[in-house]
């Protein structure tokens, strides 16, 4: 599937994006581990949290989809759930394989998830999926008694677990990785003792402001280690409200900050500390963002963001210590540092080739083919800006984000740019290719 993106320049209006992601998948696993019935409110009606969705149902939790929350452009993105939570102990052996699809999310968390239920489990993915690494998680888990195989010695897709007792680790993390920490901490509701998890870098922590949503006692240590003691006897809440997923929202503050008159509000997106990275950096590149009208839900901020145009931004150095806040951003980061004045290095971004696709390769081969001087490393990028880019013909490399980000640049081109294989799209975004239309007024 392709699609043709005619150059355009403007950017204004207001628009809200879909629920977070990340914190859709959490909503849809821990409200089905929850004693009662869980409303969740604004609900990524996307494949990825499909996927989890329907690995729950199959594991016999009951969900009620009530419909769309909002009708017209966000039909079919925002919804409202109502689940019947099992509670930790009451989940059912599915009939089948379970299928992650593309969800790298889903298929991690479940894995911590089902090494602790009394029964047996195989887990699967597509085939970009199936060549993404397990060990990562397969490996701590087992540390804690989960018995889990696979290929290539249970570091790739399909997996099978054997639900097992698990005791607590002290678990030293080589990577900050929210699906590595994430998947213990589901592994450690139901083990023995007390699980500690330390990470090299702050990771992005929905998973531990859900646990405390869901009454969950967590601590902290002194150097930022997770203390979780084991097992718990419940999680209870009676309603989730996801915001608007600032990686979506990414894509249009850089839309916004690239174009002329440039004027353009985004409603309800979510500001965790752990995410808010690409503000930092675009803010940096001299981008005009404004955040206003602050709150907070079920222990996640949350505000607007007013993105103006109109001001050349400059390439700016991208440091490791920031990749884990904005490492899902990186493609959209290109795209703005594709056009800032000077040289934009991105470092510490080497997580990227083991994503949907190898992201870094895939942003310099096309960024390339639209002219923009791109070199690649190991780890990062270094992207010289240029006032104009020439367009032309491009590929997705079947990752959504790249598709996105492509688009995006297409809009500032000299000429149209047409992109193969966009069906990767509706993975994070559903209606993006529309939303992207009410913005060029």
């Amino acid at each position: 599937m392709q699609i043709t993106i005619e150059p355009a320049g403007r950017c204004r209006g207001t628009i809200s994006v879909p629920g977070d992601k990340s914190i859709s998948h959490r909503a849809a696993i821990f409200s089905s581990l929850a004693n009662g019935q869980v409303e969740i409110e604004g609900f990524l009606n996307a494949e990825d949290p499909r996927a989890t969705l329907e690995c729950m149902k199959m594991l016999g939790v009951e969900v009620n989809e009530t419909g769309d929350q909002e009708q017209g452009k966000e039909q079919k993105v925002k919804q409202t759930l109502r689940i019947r939570g099992r509670g930790l102990k009451g989940l059912e052996e599915a009939p089948d394989i379970l299928d992650a699809g593309n969800s790298g999310t889903t298929a991690r968390l479940l894995v911590g998830l089902l090494s602790a239920q009394p029964f047996y489990t195989v887990l699967t993915g597509d085939a970009s999926l199936r060549k993404r690494p397990m060990g990562r998680i397969s490996e701590p888990l087992r540390q804690m008694g989960a018995q889990i195989d696979g290929r290539k010695e249970g570091t790739l897709l399909p997996l099978t677990i054997r639900g097992q007792d698990l005791s607590s680790i002290n678990f030293n993390s080589p990577v900050a990785s929210a699906q590595v920490k994430s998947a213990l901490l589901l592994a450690a509701l139901q083990a023995g003792g007390t699980t500690t998890i330390t990470e090299p870098g702050l990771s992005r922590d929905h998973t531990e402001r859900m646990l405390l949503h869901f009454g969950v006692p967590l601590k902290w240590g002194p150097r930022g280690e997770i203390i979780l003691e084991g097992p718990v006897s419940k999680l209870a809440a009676d309603h989730v409200k996801v915001p608007g997923d600032i990686s979506s929202a990414a894509f249009f503050m850089v839309a916004a900050a690239l174009a002329p008159r440039g004027d353009l509000l985004i409603r309800d997106v979510g500001l965790n500390p752990t995410r808010t990275g690409i503000l930092d950096v675009l803010n940096q590149m001299d981008a005009q963002i404004r955040v206003i009208n602050q709150r907070e839900h079920n222990r996640e901020p949350v505000g607007d963001l007013h993105v103006k145009g109109g001001k050349s931004l400059r390439g700016v150095e991208v440091p490791g210590e920031i990749i884990p806040r904005l490492i899902d951003e990186i493609p959209i980061l290109a795209v703005a540092a594709a056009f800032a004045e000077g040289e934009t290095r991105i470092k510490g971004a080497g997580e990227l080739r083991v994503k949907e696709s190898d992201r870094l390769q895939a942003l310099s081969r096309e960024l390339k083919k639209m002219g923009v001087p791109v070199e690649e490393f190991p780890d990062g990028l270094s992207i010289q800006g240029s006032k104009t880019i020439s367009g032309g013909r491009v590929f997705s490399h079947g990752d959504h984000r790249i598709a996105m980000s492509l688009a995006i640049a297409g809009l500032f081109a000299e000429q149209e740019t047409v992109i193969d294989g966009v069906d990767s799209v509706p993975v994070s975004f559903p209606g993006f290719f529309d939303r992207l239309k009410e913005i060029d007024g």
